[in-house]
């Protein structure tokens, strides 16, 4: 069965997929969406560079609506605050296109009924299906970590850490506005501020999700969050990181249930790898404590490739997309939720 896809945007993660998307066997390219002018009237092929394709980049959101298609594939940058796709995401649902979209919606219901009853409302309409995806939210604690757990005849305590060098990430707006970096660190706002709270959102679905498979009653989240600031002045892809401004951030989250920290997630992100608490460490850490205890990590291996512009980054974040499509298509209208095979259970296995 060829599916019709519709890209929408074509950031660094957009343009892998739908690369992907034209290199792939039983995928049609049915409408490309984007944001900015430079990119508007162009072939997608000429965008993804590949073959002219005859599918030609709209920044007209009523004409993308209009297109028959399957599935489309949204890939926009994440913004503050969390909810800014939202209008997007529901009016593309509404006219009949499933969604697997890679900025965040993993686990509406983490945000209470209401927020999971928009998107629900949406499906119902169109007979429609969303799926939010990529590696972190999406593989690393919903299915790696969740397996982990079944190995264990008890748990006591779940942490992940992530440490990316996110020093390669060319776009100034999400570098400086999106990442926070470049800031004065007396100017952050840890607790209530916008970064924090967008963050927090998107990051509390993964907690809740894997609350909610291993049955563990969740008290409240935690956070614990810090930033470290730069010893030398950085020039990056992005700009420049003056010395004294924020080179790294450490967002960290706690789940407590039944007054004890049973699940930590910590997402450090530094425009320095060469930092003496970032230098080495791998790019994810899972440590589980129980019986067994085990820790289980995760690198990145960059293309072989110097000609390459695609980083193993954004082909980790676009890989679940494009192995999802089919399967999200096929799903009865609602949000998806990937299976998981036999987490541990803290309520003692009487499913």
């Amino acid at each position: 069965m060829t599916l019709r896809v519709i890209q929408w945007a074509t950031g660094a993660i957009g343009r892998t997929t739908l690369r992907a998307v034209l290199d792939t066997p039983g995928l049609e390219l049915a409408g490309l969406f984007v944001y900015g002018d430079r990119k508007a009237g162009r072939d997608a092929g000429d965008i993804a560079r590949r073959e002219p394709t005859g599918v030609i980049a709209t920044r007209d959101r009523a004409e993308i609506l209009a297109i028959d298609a399957d599935v489309v594939i949204h890939a926009p940058r994440l913004q503050v605050p969390y909810e800014t796709h939202d209008a997007d995401l529901c009016a593309l649902l509404r006219s009949g296109k499933n969604v697997i979209t890679t900025a965040g919606h993993h686990f509406p219901r983490a945000h209470g009924a209401e927020r999971e009853r928009m998107f629900l409302d949406a499906c119902e309409a169109g007979g429609t299906t969303l799926y939010g995806v990529g590696i972190s939210p999406g593989v690393v604690g919903e299915r790696l970590t969740l397996a982990l757990t079944g190995a264990c005849l008890d748990v006591e305590h779940v942490q992940i850490d992530e440490v990316l060098d996110a020093s390669r990430v060319p776009d100034p707006n999400f570098v400086f506005d999106v990442m926070g970096m470049g800031a004065e660190p007396a100017s952050v706002d840890l607790a209530g501020g916008d970064l924090p709270v967008m963050y927090g959102m998107l990051y509390g679905e993964t907690l809740a999700f894997m609350a909610e498979r291993m049955r563990l009653p969740v008290d409240r989240i935690e956070s614990d969050h810090k930033v470290r600031a730069s010893v030398r002045d950085l020039q990056v892809p992005a700009g420049t990181i003056k010395e004294g401004t924020v080179a790294a951030t450490e967002w960290r989250w706690h789940l407590v249930s039944e007054g004890r920290r049973v699940l930590t997630l910590a997402i450090i992100w530094t425009m320095d790898p060469d930092l003496p608490e970032y230098a080495g460490r791998d790019h994810w850490t899972i440590t589980v404590q129980g019986r067994p205890g085990m820790t289980m990590t995760l690198n990145l291996i960059e293309p072989d490739d110097p000609t390459s512009r695609t980083t193993a980054g954004q082909f980790i974040t676009s890989g679940p997309v494009i192995r999802a499509l089919h399967e999200v298509v096929a799903a009865p209208p609602g949000i998806f939720e990937p299976p998981v095979f036999a987490p541990f259970d803290f309520k003692g296995g009487t499913r």
